[in-house]
Formats: structure tokens, sequence, C-alpha cells
């Protein structure tokens, strides 16, 4: 019973962490294929992709991505401004002032709201235990960033926003996954030899040579001195050879 019980449990455990990423997937997906990439700003994991729903309103888009993947949260319906909280990434839902009937997309990791965007303007939106889970409890928020569309009033802290390059305009939002390591490539020049106990080749295992122990003082023979050979004893002696009667 016990078994059956822990094998439940690792089911769960699985499901909660794989159910995000493949949510993650999904929208990304249906971002890609249905909205143009306008703008890009940040670098690493703190990055933020603006796309733009031509003549669609911040509801109906809002519809169209809950319905792909239902979010964490997502904050009431306003005509302005919409905000839907993934695992990894707030998509802040905005209407274009300049057009609007347009609805600008942008895809904010969490890092890039915690660096740039302020609490206090959220919390028109959001509950306050997103708030305080996205923002550390304070730790955060302490931005004056509205969004996008007052990026020219409210600016983020760092970088500004720019035309994304034919390989971004490919490219989906970004998994906001830090991984970290190293690439080493065999140069053909490199020395191979190393120090004993480095855990490398000593020396180049390509040539070699094996050289004869030159002391003479030594009697007995290596496998790597051989043994002289002596010219074999003989011994002379005398006897007689008689025939059987």
């Amino acid at each position: 019973m016990r078994s059956k019980s822990s094998y439940v449990l690792k089911l769960l455990l699985v499901f909660t962490l794989v159910f995000p990423l493949l949510a993650a997937c999904g929208i990304n997906k249906k971002i890609e294929e249905n909205y143009p990439l306008e703008s890009v700003n940040g670098s690493g994991a703190s990055t933020s992709y603006v796309y733009r729903a031509a003549g669609v309103s911040v509801p109906e888009v809002a519809k169209a991505l809950t319905d792909e993947s239902k979010p964490q949260q997502a904050s009431p319906e306003k005509k302005d401004h919409m905000f839907l909280v993934y695992s990894d990434r707030v998509i802040h839902l905005q209407q274009d002032t300049a057009k609007p009937e347009d609805t600008l997309i942008e895809v904010d990791s969490k890092e890039y709201v915690r660096d740039n965007y302020s609490s206090s303007f959220l919390q028109g939106y959001l509950v306050a235990s997103v708030i305080g889970s996205l923002f550390d409890n304070g730790r955060y928020g302490h931005g004056t960033y509205r969004g996008y569309d007052d990026r020219g009033t409210y600016k983020p802290a760092g970088g500004t926003y720019r035309a994304p390059s034919t390989q971004e305009k490919k490219a989906i939002p970004p998994m906001t996954v830090t991984r970290t390591g190293s690439i080493f490539k065999r140069s053909k020049n490199t020395d191979s030899s190393t120090k004993p106990g480095s855990g490398g080749v000593l020396g180049n295992p390509s040539k070699g040579k094996i050289t004869r122990d030159t002391d003479s003082g030594k009697k007995s023979g290596g496998w790597l001195t051989p043994r002289k050979s002596s010219k074999p004893k003989t011994r002379v002696g005398f006897g007689r050879v008689s025939r059987r009667r």
C-alpha cells in the first residue's frame, strides 16, 4: 500500500514539473504563429519581446491566449491593460495609444518585470499574493516602467527597445531557464603531456622510445634492460664404453 501511494506522489510531482513547461511551449507557439514580433529589449534572463495583434482588442487577445494555455492568474478584463501570469513569464497586453484598434503583446521574463516594473502599478491588476511572489515581498518592484506603450514616459531601467533582427523574428519567446557550462575543444597543436596525477595523458601517445640502462654495475636486467646472454659452459671428461655380452 505504501509503495502504491509513493508511486502516485511521484507521478504528481512529475506532472507539476512538466505541465508548466508544456503550457509555456503552447503559449509560445500561439504567439509565434499569430502575431509578428515588433520590438526586443534586454539580454540573458531579463528579456522583453513585443508583438502586435493588428485589429484585435485587448480582451480578445487575452481570451485567445488563455484558451490556449491557462495562466496562473489573469487580471480582470479591461480594454487598455491586462496581465497574464505564467510560471516563467508575464504577458502584458496593452492597447496601442497610436493605433487604438491594435493590441501590443509584451512577453516579459519575470526577471525583467522585477528589474523594471513598479509594484504599485501592478496592484491595480494582480492580487497581492502574486505581486508579493513576483517581487520577492518587496525586494524588487521599485522601477517606474509601465509597459512598452508608455516607454517614452516610463522608461525601463536598463536597455532600450530596438527592432528585432531577422534571426529574432524567427525565434519563439525564450524560456527563461538559465544554464551554465563550458565546452572544451582539443587543439591539434596542444601538448598532450600533463603532470602525474592531473588525470591527463602522460607523454605523446603517438611517439615513444625505449632506452637501455647503461649502468654496468647492475647485473640483473628489467623489461627495459634485457639481461646479457653469456657463453654456455662446457666440461671435458674421460670414460669408456663397454659392450654388453
